[in-house]
């Protein structure tokens, strides 16, 4: 079959199998030309390993340090009847590269919020690696099913408190538009605390440690986002901001705990804002977006996710010393983006910006080509005209 992008209500709904595979061939000739990272991870587990910052995390730790690694996501297989997801097709091409390259990897596909599976990867590490001395936790899901209770919890992207008007594009159809959302309830901000705060990550932590794979020194990192003031009513001040600041209290309680177990550490970074499945549907964050890539691209300061995770193993985590952090304790790999000149520049764009002046002011084509890169369309050098075997649908390209 021929497949093309299908997007409904700025939603894509396949991937594209070559594509994908082309995407990480990318990311990992980028991290092979920065050389190696030295003083790098051994064995490493990703905990949501298939897409974004996760499959960036695994392809640094692989390609770049040499590691050893282990990842953790839950995608659906392609079929004859059409393609599986964009992290299915990612990892299967992550597994064939390193094998190429001579580097152990194992995927598992399943619930990483489920007791089974953290058992299996507990089982795997001590027969194959041993211990791990990294374990960065990058997992993205809307639903979560508590172990203990057998509860579904489901996050929401709301404000708190109050109605949240903004300014958003569509970056489709080019137009600006105005959108409104209503608050919470307090049911819904639990919930999305307990998908979205550290709960899991703890979990994943004490799996791992009953199980005796930490590696003397063993380092454990989550990833989050703060942003600018414009997009604090949905992240710091909203719903995901109260789950981010549960990830970061998880974080200083895992710290103290692994520092007097393994003499380990735990770290949140909080790192750029960058195109996700959801950042065209969410108010105020895909015209933030897009007039930041415009900002950060015009001072050669925009990095994608693999050059984002690149530079953060290769100027935080591995630096042969202390890890840099911030007042709070946060690792800062988003200082480019928060710098003050790009903040002022978007600021003076954002009360600019109107239909007529959209794409001279927003990088709107840039938008859009992340967009469709997540699910593998808009590859440079991939044939979107080609006829896609049942085979490479099933197996990766």
């Amino acid at each position: 079959m021929v497949i093309k992008a299908k997007i409904i209500n700025n939603i894509c709904l396949n991937s594209h199998p070559v594509g994908c595979a082309a995407d990480v061939a990318r990311q990992i000739a980028y991290v092979r030309a920065q050389g190696p990272v030295k003083n790098g991870p051994k064995n490493v587990l990703v905990i949501g390993s298939s897409t974004g910052y996760g499959l960036a995390t695994r392809i640094t730790a692989a390609f770049g340090a040499g590691a050893k690694t282990i990842g953790v996501a839950f995608e659906k297989a392609g079929s004859e009847k059409g393609p599986g997801t964009a992290g299915f097709y990612n990892t299967l091409a992550f597994d064939q590269a390193a094998q190429r390259a001579g580097l152990f990897s194992l995927s598992f596909n399943g619930d990483a919020f489920g007791d089974e599976i953290k058992t299996q990867v507990v089982a795997a590490i001590r027969e194959h690696l041993g211990t791990v001395d990294l374990v960065v936790y990058s997992l993205a899901s809307p639903v979560r099913t508590d172990p203990k209770t057998g509860i579904q919890y489901r996050s929401v992207l709301k404000p708190l408190g109050q109605d949240f008007t903004a300014k958003s594009i569509d970056p489709f159809k080019g137009e600006i538009k105005v959108s409104t959302v209503t608050p919470a309830t307090e049911e819904e901000a639990a919930a999305t605390v307990k998908v979205m705060g550290g709960e899991d990550w703890e979990l994943w932590i004490d799996a791992l440690e009953a199980g005796g794979v930490l590696a003397p020194g063993f380092t454990t990192v989550a990833y989050s986002y703060i942003g600018p003031q414009v997009t604090y009513p949905f992240y710091r001040s909203g719903t995901i901001g109260k789950a981010k600041e549960h990830l970061e209290a998880t974080a200083h309680n895992l710290a103290t705990r692994l520092k007097t177990s393994v003499g380990g550490a735990a770290y949140v970074s909080v790192n750029k804002a960058l195109v996700t499945r959801a950042s065209a549907v969410i108010p105020a964050v895909s015209l933030y977006m897009s007039l930041l890539y415009k900002v950060m691209k015009k001072q050669g300061t925009h990095e994608g996710c693999i050059e984002q995770i690149d530079r953060l193993f290769r100027t935080r985590l591995y630096v042969g010393g202390p890890v840099p952090v911030d007042a709070a304790g946060l690792i800062r790999i988003d200082d480019w983006e928060m710098a003050p000149a790009v903040q002022a520049e978007v600021a003076e764009l954002w009360d600019r910006v109107t239909g007529d002046n959209l794409r001279d002011l927003c990088d709107v084509r840039g938008f859009e080509e992340d967009f469709l890169q997540l699910n593998g369309f808009g590859i440079p050098g991939v044939d979107y005209d080609a006829d896609i075997d049942s085979v490479v649908l099933e197996h990766g390209a």
